[in-house]
């Protein structure tokens, strides 16, 4: 699938068997090409199809990068098809073990919340919270949804805003306010005959179908090819014409911050870098039958990277390690421009 390819034109039918066969091709990456056909089974309808996906993840050999994950989403799907027991014993085992990844927790108090079980939706929101975030610094990019659905939660119970929900309002980017997007009334104003009410909800419905659409529609990032200096060394060496295209290591950096910003600037979202080894980029030519030395291969080489779950999102948290591997954070290294 394209990353430009829009969600409703997706047979998701064919793209799951395509990633399926794919996951035989690259073991070493079968986990995010079988969650990524696993989603096309949900969205194809075909829900016991998607929860043999996960359980094959689940009964491998292999070790799972993020087998709560995992868990979750077969938590999930097997609730939208009526194995509810099964479903809340799962969620249950889940927030026993208490991992310390975000997306588990989302995706059960989701399910919670999508099957009116605010009250416990709530509380995994909150363990979560409490087990993730520590007072006084900046909650991670992927611990915002835990606070954005605690706060709609909390809304929809009635509950006062705590410290946790004015977090939420301080990490909430988009132009309507928490407040706005999570009120349980805001259903009723579509019946309304007053214009301006009408029109203040379109613009809120916008604002969240087009934050919906963009996940939907790109499900790898936009990425960009970094080669550690080793590998650039050797990669200049076996095949000098690729040389023109990286002049020098601390140039190939700099021109990686400089696209990815541009990128980010013109409104591209969903941006990664996915990273370039030589015996990997000899393998993907030989099987496109064409020469490494061809530089037009290098970026279907990084498409073919982040399609197979090997990219890692752009911008980092300032604090966290540089995506560059120099030891320093990101806000001291190239984030520092």
């Amino acid at each position: 699938m394209r990353p430009d390819t829009p969600a409703e034109n997706v047979d998701h039918t064919a793209e799951a068997a395509r990633l399926e066969r794919t996951a035989d091709l690259y073991p070493e990456d079968a986990e995010a090409l079988l969650l990524r056909a696993a989603a096309h089974r949900e969205l194809s309808g075909d829900r016991p199809a998607a929860t043999a996906l996960y359980d094959r993840l689940l009964a491998s050999d292999a070790a799972l990068d993020q087998p709560f994950l995992v868990r979750a989403l077969k938590a999930s799907n097997l609730w939208e098809y009526g194995h509810e027991a099964e479903a809340r014993a799962i969620i249950t085992g889940i927030r026993t073990a208490a991992p310390r990844d975000p997306a588990p927790w989302v995706i059960v108090a989701e399910a919670l919340e999508s099957h009116d079980e605010l009250e416990q939706a709530h509380e995994t929101f909150t363990q979560a919270v409490h087990l993730l975030l520590r007072d006084g610094t900046a909650p991670p990019r992927p611990a915002h949804p835990l606070l954005f659905g605690r706060h709609r939660v909390r809304r929809m119970l009635g509950a006062a805003h705590d410290e946790w929900d004015a977090l939420a309002d301080t990490v909430h980017s988009l132009p309507i306010t928490l407040d706005e997007l999570h009120d349980p009334k805001r259903v009723w104003s579509l019946g309304s005959e007053n214009p301006a009410e009408l029109e203040a909800e379109i613009v809120r419905l916008r604002a969240e179908l087009g934050a919906f659409r963009e996940a939907l529609s790109r499900p790898f990032p936009v990425a960009v090819l970094h080669w550690p200096a080793a590998e650039l060394a050797e990669l200049t060496e076996a095949y000098p014409d690729l040389a023109r295209e990286y002049p020098s290591y601390d140039a190939h950096l700099a021109t990686i911050e400089a696209a990815l910003r541009e990128l980010a600037s013109s409104g591209t979202a969903n941006l990664g870098i996915v990273t370039g080894t030589v015996p990997s980029y000899e393998a993907f030519a030989a099987s496109e039958l064409s020469s490494p030395a061809d530089a037009t291969l290098l970026p279907q080489y990084a498409t073919t990277l982040a399609a197979r779950g090997r990219a890692v999102a752009w911008p980092p948290e300032r604090s966290a390690a540089c995506w560059c591997g120099s030891g320093r954070t990101y806000g001291d290294c190239h984030g520092a421009g």
